[in-house]
């Protein structure tokens, strides 16, 4: 490559880092025949930051030159940073380069704001377009909208791109107003319902009229930045339950502020970013997108802030000792998704396994369930309950600690959360006799007298 867009490279992808919404799930797009590229289950290869973060290799600005002075971001006017900006060609051309390399499988396209919303959108544009329609590109591309550009730039976007996002990024419009006096909370509302619409209408017209084009397939998302602003951690998830629930948002980013500037409303320079607190503010997002909670179950007013030690489930089963321990063999798939350490797949598997016979201990090893959390909260056929009368602070402390506890009975046992004796288990509905010669019948519960 030329010396010149080497040096534009290097600006312009260290200004990206900070957007975290670069994930290329969820699009449907596929390659025709003479096309480059794939959608379809590959999206951006990936890398990782030093704090943890995984990032696209190609995540770009398309210019990081700023009309606005939004004080959380390096690009802002006021800024002395050296600046830079692709042309439209040099975008694609490294898109289609680096896709031929074997670099990329896709392209994640934000820019600073020069000259106006619609004229930056309008370049970001005409390089999905390029690539889509003069390079025949069909791998993954992600395009930032630009808030407050024209109904008519974000439909059109939508034709060319896989995703779209709109960021909100403060989690309240007071924060959005002190932080970033030029944006509108209002005007990123209004963009963010415009490509709701455009979403739901072009999915209502491709089931009457197969031919009608893709439209964003991979829906629209957008990212908050925590820590930058005192907002607690209830103020963030009940905003993320919102979006969802009003603009249809396929993700919720969670973007930890770095600082980057000396500010009195800003955290000071040397201030770790709040890698913790963003990987339970992840963790309470799935729990509201996979596993049916809540954003009120995860987190009251009453108690703001997560627990930055336990993750956001094991939190609430804490607080809920009264619907422990879960039965595997007859608990609905809401509950038993409910148990600390059962994921989704796990669940599933459980639902699926017990309609064969009844789960058993190493069934759920083997459903890679993570038994150092779920044996405090479930039983199974070969597995009796130890939850009864337990202090959920002290069982935090000892499930923290990784240790094994005394108090919850069965102490002459070598693990006291492992499963009991396979030569003492009954055997469901099977039938024998005491030493006295009574028909004793098989339960979970042991042998009991037969009726």
């Amino acid at each position: 490559m030329k010396e010149r867009i080497v040096e534009k490279l290097s600006i312009l992808a260290d200004a990206a880092k900070y957007d975290v919404s670069c994930a290329s799930s969820g699009s449907k797009r596929k390659r025709e025949k003479g096309g480059l590229g794939n959608s379809d289950g590959v999206g951006i290869c990936h890398s990782y930051t030093e704090d943890g973060r995984c990032i696209s290799l190609l995540k770009i600005l398309f210019t990081n030159h700023c009309i606005y002075d939004c004080a959380y971001c390096t690009t802002r006017r006021s800024n002395d940073v050296k600046r830079a900006a692709f042309t439209v060609d040099e975008v694609v051309d490294l898109t289609v380069n680096f896709y031929r390399r074997n670099y990329i499988e896709g392209l994640f396209l934000s820019s600073g704001i020069f000259k106006s919303p619609d004229d930056t959108m309008e370049r970001l544009v005409l390089v999905a377009k390029k690539l889509r329609t003069e390079e025949n590109f069909h791998g993954y591309i992600h395009l930032k909208a630009i808030p407050g550009a024209s109904e008519e730039l974000l439909r059109e976007a939508g034709l060319y791109a896989d995703r779209l996002s709109v960021n909100v990024e403060m989690p309240t419009a007071i924060s959005l107003e002190t932080m970033a006096p030029d944006k509108s909370a209002e005007e990123i509302a209004e963009n963010m319902g415009e490509v709701r619409d455009a979403i739901d209408e072009y999915r209502d017209t491709k089931k009457t009229i197969r031919s009608t084009p893709l439209f964003a397939p991979g829906g629209q998302s957008t990212q908050m930045i925590v820590g930058a602003t005192p907002e607690s951690d209830y103020e963030v998830i009940t905003r993320a339950s919102s979006l969802y629930d009003t603009y249809g948002l396929r993700r919720v980013y969670y973007s930890g502020y770095i600082p980057i500037r000396e500010d009195n409303a800003l955290p000071p320079i040397g201030t770790p970013p709040p890698v913790q607190r963003e990987h339970r503010l992840y963790q309470s997002d799935w729990l509201m997108r996979f596993y049916g909670f809540e954003a009120t179950e995860i987190i009251t007013p009453e108690d703001p802030n997560l627990d930055l030690q336990v993750d956001p489930k094991l939190g609430w089963a804490l607080r809920h000792m009264e619907s422990f321990p879960v039965d595997l063999n007859s608990a609905p798939y809401e509950m038993i998704l409910r148990v600390p350490g059962i994921g989704v797949k796990s669940a599933r598997k459980i639902i699926s396994a017990r309609r064969f016979g009844s789960i058993r201990w190493e069934n759920l090893r083997k459903f890679r369930v993570a038994l150092n959390r779920a044996r405090y909260f479930i039983t199974c056929l070969d597995s009796r309950p130890h939850l009864f009368g337990a202090d959920p602070q002290e069982l935090r402390r000892d499930i923290l600690a990784g240790r094994r506890s005394q108090r919850f009975g069965h102490a002459a046992q070598t693990d006291l959360f492992a499963p009991t004796d396979e030569a003492d288990l009954p055997l469901i509905g099977q039938k024998r006799e005491d030493s006295g010669g009574r028909q004793l019948l098989g339960t979970t519960g042991g042998y009991h007298a037969a009726a």
